[in-house]
């Protein structure tokens, strides 16, 4: 990407994000912006604990907008509300973002990234110690998208399944969140059956638009994905 971009590396807590703008008050905005979600949620969790611990959609509140966006995220995915946390701060960052006039705003969180930009953005894809990992990404040109990655074997979110690496996109962080989360649980066992059965899963979720699973080394694809590109070190 361009010099004249602005970048930041901004953590809250244990959740770390990367944050690119073409304006420096683009960076100032996103991390209000993922502050004041984190923090929404945290105090709406301290009076419904169930959003935090369960592995299934939870009732969808009105507000605040963070919990309601995981909860609708869920539902449509048919996993718990926490496995879209990550994606919805990002997507809603960028929202704010563009509403101070942002023509590239991208916010990655924890692997799940939402992005708008005027320009082709690449993103690497990352799969822990596996020889792939790295060593290739994709090319963003249409927008927005969120992408999100799940691991059965790398990540410290919790999964079902062994996969090294399942990304999802969709026109929403959120729902590519929660969706590799359910993908993933779906990918193990035998190689090509694991494969076969994250992906037909992957496509069943609403809204989905490509999935990519990477499994014991093998890759396989469906729906719309993005230029897989190498990346060069």
């Amino acid at each position: 990407m361009q010099n004249s971009l602005f970048k930041e590396v901004y953590t809250y807590k244990n959740s770390g994000c990367y944050i690119i703008s073409d304006t420096s008050q683009g960076i100032t905005v996103a991390k209000e912006s993922i502050t004041r979600n984190y923090q929404e949620l945290e105090k709406y969790i301290q009076t419904h604990k169930i959003f935090l611990y369960t592995f299934n959609p939870a009732p969808i509140p009105n507000e605040p907008i963070v919990a309601k966006l995981m909860a609708l995220a869920a539902q449509k995915a048919n996993v718990g509300p926490m496995a879209a946390v990550a994606g919805v701060i990002a997507e809603l960052a960028v929202v704010d973002m563009q509403k101070v006039g942002c023509k590239v705003a991208v916010v990655e969180n924890g692997g799940d990234i939402f992005a708008v930009s005027n320009r082709p953005i690449d993103v690497a894809l990352a799969a822990g110690n596996e020889p792939l990992s790295k060593r290739f990404g994709f090319r963003l040109t249409e927008f927005p998208i969120g992408l999100a990655t799940s691991s059965g074997k790398f990540s410290h979110a919790f999964s079902f399944g062994d996969a090294e690496a399942v990304t999802v996109f969709c026109k929403d962080a959120g729902l590519a969140d929660a969706a590799a989360t359910a993908v993933g649980n779906m990918v193990k066992g035998n190689a090509e059956a694991g494969i076969e059965a994250g992906l037909k899963m992957g496509l069943s979720i609403p809204d989905v638009l490509g999935v990519f699973v990477l499994y014991q080394g093998k890759i396989g694809t469906a729906g719309k994905i993005p230029q897989i590109i190498k990346i060069e070190h």
